[in-house]
């Protein structure tokens, strides 16, 4: 394991669907639930609820670039949600839920511009990619009862309906990249 760890934050719909697909990659160190992106100061997830924070839901991954790079990041992040809809992922509707990557450094806003071109050019997605491309700011890790919520959670009815078939989907197609 490399001591030089990077982080990466996006926002692809609910936190808590992003956090249980990158907890399984080799290479991730930790996973937190969090917001960013917006104008709010420590929000709250009642306020991000009410979509007039500014804030989107996103996941905040720290790993290790020996064994994960940013652009591996990248490709789960494409096929793991729908980068095509503006402010919305399934339900769940609002600026809170958008397709966003948030880098902290010049080489990832270039890997994430890259990848975002290249992504749009292929066959992956028949629509437009409205993926948000910013630096990151300020990140607020969410509440206690938001971190770890699947692996706390397995039988909450979001759960079992979304999460649970995302992440089989996840773990069928990125096999040998799973811890």
């Amino acid at each position: 394991m490399s001591t030089d760890l990077e982080t990466a934050t996006l926002g692809a719909g609910c936190f808590w669907c992003i956090e249980a697909i990158y907890q399984n990659l080799k290479g991730v160190e930790t996973v937190v639930s969090g917001y960013t992106g917006g104008k709010t100061e420590n929000p709250t997830y009642q306020e991000i609820c009410m979509g007039t924070t500014g804030h989107a839901e996103v996941a905040q991954i720290t790993f290790d670039p020996e064994v994960i790079t940013f652009k591996e990041i990248l490709m789960v992040f494409w096929r793991t949600h729908d980068p095509t809809t503006l402010n919305q992922q399934g339900n769940d509707v609002g600026t809170q839920y958008r397709s966003a990557i948030f880098y902290h450094t010049e080489e990832q806003k270039s890997i994430a511009e890259q990848s975002l071109k290249e992504t749009d050019e292929s066959t992956l997605w028949t629509e437009p990619i409205v993926t948000e491309i910013s630096p990151l700011r300020k990140f607020y890790p969410g509440e206690d009862y938001h971190q770890n919520y699947f692996n706390n959670n397995p039988y909450q009815p979001y759960c079992q309906a979304i999460i649970g078939p995302k992440l089989k989907k996840f773990k069928n197609e990125f096999q040998d990249q799973l811890k």
